[in-house]
């Protein structure tokens, strides 16, 4: 069986993580994707292409967009594609010759999609930043991590890949179901703020509804509440509790033999503290994997918390082959699953030269 995006052409101009990311996502469910970037350098922090296990399923074409030669056979290939995808600054492709004018008065039914910060216009569009930064404009950061301390940045797992590659997929998609119609492509502008903010629409939807206050000291999700945060074991590791509903918590508390009276109303943000410490109490004395074993088939929604090294050997990572080895090492499976057209398993991204790529794509 075909993959679901088989047969679609991407020009990828290579840039940092959601950008690859993005393209991976579309490389995983079948596309022909085709990464132009310069040769190998190394990283501000002196490792050379870190981010090269976000390269897999694709042609890698290596080319200096400066030099004319090089330029002209990127042109070349976008003339031929689907979709070009990039995540410079505004204006950069503009100055190299590959802006979005360019690219589709030679090619209308090209879908461009652009990766940026913070958008393609506004006050900070051309600023630098980073998922912290643009997460710290929309004020989920200020809601993120527990009220006693300062705001916990998740990774980059909100704004960059989040907000910004999953958004650039979707709204690829939604540009070439739209094509198919009006026979014309478009400017997908992806801007990480615009979806991280999006990504945030249920705590804007708490906050008119007045189960939120907007501070974190009475946010659900954020770590505060005792029914929803982490607490450490005998054995210094940790365990997550996610008993929000009723039923949930009621499991918990049995399990924790913890008196619900004597706990109180978990719905009261002044008793939280409290709360937190009467469980914490109870964690404290078996370990991560002792509790484990005791939740293990009960409704009350407490996990281990996995360690990189642990979480491939999960059961239930192994029952779903979440995981796959691309070169020798283990990465994330493909998602998501497919009743028809799986996408094939991931192999290593494969350095060609422009020329096979145009040969393949005429």
């Amino acid at each position: 069986m075909s993959a679901p995006l088989a047969g679609l052409r991407v020009v990828e101009l290579a840039g940092l993580g959601p950008t690859p990311h993005a393209c991976m996502v579309l490389a995983d469910l079948g596309a022909d994707v085709v990464q132009v970037r310069r040769a190998a350098q190394a990283g501000p922090d002196g490792v050379t292409d870190a981010d090269a296990g976000l390269w897999r399923g694709r042609r890698v074409v290596e080319a200096d967009l400066k030099d004319p030669a090089d330029l002209a056979l990127v042109r070349d290939l976008v003339d031929r594609a689907d979709v070009l995808v990039e995540g410079f600054r505004p204006g950069t492709t503009e100055r190299l010759g590959l802006g979005p004018e360019e690219c589709r008065r030679r090619n209308p039914r090209l879908v461009y999609a652009r990766m940026t910060g913070w958008g393609q216009d506004g006050p900070l569009a051309r600023a630098a930043g980073h998922d912290i930064n643009y997460l710290a404009t929309t004020g989920l950061l200020g809601l993120m991590g527990p009220a006693d301390g300062p705001p916990a940045p998740p990774l980059s797992l909100v704004a960059d890949f989040g907000g910004g590659s999953m958004l650039l997929v979707a709204g690829v998609l939604a540009a070439l179901l739209e094509r198919a119609t009006s026979g014309d492509g478009q400017v997908v502008d992806a801007a990480m703020v615009d979806g991280a903010n999006l990504l945030g629409q249920l705590q804007w939807s708490w906050l008119a509804a007045g189960r939120s206050t907007g501070d974190r000291a009475s946010d659900l999700l954020n770590g505060s509440a005792p029914c929803y945060t982490t607490y450490t074991c005998a054995d210094g590791r940790y365990v997550a509790v996610g008993a929000l509903e009723e039923p949930f918590w009621r499991t918990l508390l049995e399990l924790l033999d913890l008196d619900p009276a004597v706990v109180g109303d978990r719905w009261d943000a002044t008793q939280w503290p409290r709360q937190r410490a009467l469980l914490g109490g109870r964690f404290v004395t078996r370990t991560r994997d002792e509790w484990a074993s005791v939740v293990d088939g009960t409704d009350a929604c407490v996990t281990a918390v996995l360690d990189l090294s642990e979480a491939p050997a999960h059961p239930h990572a192994r029952a779903r082959a979440a995981y796959v080895e691309v070169d020798g090492h283990l990465q994330a499976a493909p998602a998501p699953r497919f009743s028809r057209s799986a996408p094939r398993t991931p192999v290593p991204p494969s350095v060609v030269g422009g020329e096979q790529v145009l040969a393949s794509w005429s």
